[in-house]
């Protein structure tokens, strides 16, 4: 049993912090921005909340976060009552926010700085992969650091992978999301295309879904979209902040996105229709509107 602290209790750090709790059996603090939140969440899975992140960091041997952007992240560690205040020499931050490789880059530094290690290990599998602990970790950092970290995230993962030194993790992520743009938006012209020929929706993804154009999001969401029904994942909104993630960095290293940028400018299309909290298959709301 370790010490841990769990920075961000959103979709997906409340029911992440409650694995490590009841399924690794950890000591876990808990911090929100809301304390009312991390008092639900104590009620609820026991351990205690801390009303700073430094507090919540204080003697832990763990660190998690999960917040929304790149300055939420630097907000929660070194901000002026930030994590990175209170963490104690030889413990490890692990960050599971989707951000970008520069900051996971730059906060690896300054713990180095303060005598602790830092990974970024940003994950996928949405909502539901949170609440069922099954969700893939994509992490960089050390590989010492690492494996000692690994059977702690495990509490919440059903993959943890090391993909390098720090930002390796992020940059994975980014990956991860390009291809799921690129899938989205298929799927979404392949159901729109399927309606417009008078053919059973149904009836053609249960055929192709058999072969080389099956995919997690077709065997998932095909349903929901043909119905018309976007509430079940991952918000438009946050699938914009990755991608554009995904497209700054690509400026950064020369890569070529065509369609991610495509894409991205699709998603800008559902927020005007007011689709920001839909998830990201409403693509095809677009096509159908």
């Amino acid at each position: 049993m370790a010490a841990v602290a769990y920075l961000g209790l959103g979709v997906m750090g409340y029911p992440m912090a409650g694995h490590l709790k009841n399924r690794g059996g950890h000591d876990v603090t808990v911090y929100n921005r809301t304390a009312a939140k991390a008092e639900q969440w104590v009620a609820e899975h026991g351990g205690a909340f801390a009303l700073s992140p430094k507090q919540a960091a204080e003697g832990q041997d763990f660190v998690f976060s999960c917040v929304g952007n790149d300055d939420d992240l630097r907000s929660v560690t070194i901000g002026p009552d930030g994590a990175f205040h209170g963490m104690k020499k030889g413990a490890t931050f692990i960050d599971n926010t989707t951000a970008s490789a520069e900051v996971a880059r730059e906060l690896a530094a300054e713990a180095e700085k303060r005598g602790f290690f830092f990974l970024d290990a940003p994950v996928s599998g949405g909502q539901a992969g949170a609440e069922n602990g099954v969700l893939t970790v994509m992490v960089g950092g050390a590989d010492d650091v690492f494996e000692t970290a690994k059977p702690v995230i495990s509490a919440f993962a059903r993959m943890v992978g090391l993909m390098g030194p720090v930002g390796a993790g992020q940059l994975t992520k980014m990956v991860n999301q390009i291809c799921i743009a690129g899938l989205v938006q298929g799927l979404a012209e392949a159901i729109h295309f399927s309606k417009k020929s008078g053919l059973d929706v149904e009836k053609v993804v249960d055929v192709i879904s058999k072969g080389a154009a099956g995919s997690w999001q077709m065997e998932n969401r095909h349903k929901t979209m043909n119905a018309g029904k976007y509430d079940f994942g991952f918000a438009v909104d946050w699938m914009r902040k990755d991608l554009g993630i995904c497209l700054a960095e690509a400026n950064r290293n020369g890569a070529r996105l065509p369609v991610t940028a495509l894409v991205d400018q699709f998603y800008k299309d559902v927020q005007a229709m007011g689709g920001s909290r839909w998830d990201t298959s409403s693509l095809l709301a677009r096509l159908e509107k």
